[in-house]
């Protein structure tokens, strides 16, 4: 466990150089499936009081905390669910500026080119908002479940599009490892910033046709990926 502590200790340094996070905003987890535990940063800790035995490890079974005298972040329910519904490594929360204020909008960050479809397969979505039910009980926890509802409703594969905005709240974005999830918050917020400038722009610009964006999509991803190096 002190490996994974170690990972999701460093994946936060990197977080935090990143320019995505301000103050104790934001949170990054790793899980290791194989042990049943994901380990996630403690609460309202700031980033550069990080040390790997301050690293809160979480069960994946019951969401209970193992080892540890620290709260984990209020955003671990969140976590948890999504971890238990996709298939992903690593899952990365900020409040990145413009990734933020289309989830305050409550738009999606719409495909408009190939360097959107290099790494999401069409829009980054956003959910529903909450009803107020689920923000009175166990808000944290509907908040995982209403990512993972839209992705089902909508029939978006979290493979394809590894992100999501939350109605109101800010961006999740996730991957194979620490790495790569921080890489899709990134590009995340690169192609909000760039949807934001192009609405005010050309207002009534054509999207890509579906079979472009796939071609960029795949060239990246997927057995017949042909970008970059074996």
């Amino acid at each position: 466990m002190n490996t994974l502590r170690d990972t999701v200790c460093r994946a936060h340094l990197d977080l935090a150089n990143s320019g995505l996070v301000i103050g104790t905003f934001g949170n990054l987890s790793v899980v290791d499936r194989a042990a049943g535990v994901f380990a996630i940063k403690p609460s309202g800790v700031p980033y550069d009081r990080l040390t790997p035995d301050r690293i809160v490890l979480v069960s994946l079974d019951t969401g209970k905390v193992v080892d540890s005298d620290l709260r984990p972040s209020s955003d671990t329910p969140t976590h948890r669910e999504l971890y238990r519904a996709f298939s992903c490594g690593a899952i990365v929360h900020t409040h990145s500026e413009y990734a933020t204020m289309f989830a305050q909008a409550r738009m999606g960050v719409r495909c408009m080119g190939t360097t959107h479809a290099d790494y999401f397969r069409g829009d980054v979505p956003v959910t529903r908002a909450l009803t107020q039910a689920e923000v009175e009980n166990d808000y944290e926890a509907h908040t995982g479940l209403v990512i993972v509802e839209t992705f089902q409703e909508m029939g978006i594969s979290p493979a394809d599009v590894p992100a999501v905005l939350v109605a109101s709240h800010a961006p999740f974005a996730w991957g194979a490892d620490a790495a790569h999830a921080i890489e899709n918050a990134r590009v995340l917020e690169f192609v909000a910033r760039m949807d934001w400038q192009a609405r005010l722009m050309a207002p009534d610009a054509p999207r890509p046709d579906q079979f472009l964006i796939d071609k960029h999509y795949l060239r990246k991803h997927g057995k017949s990926a042909y970008y970059g190096q074996k």
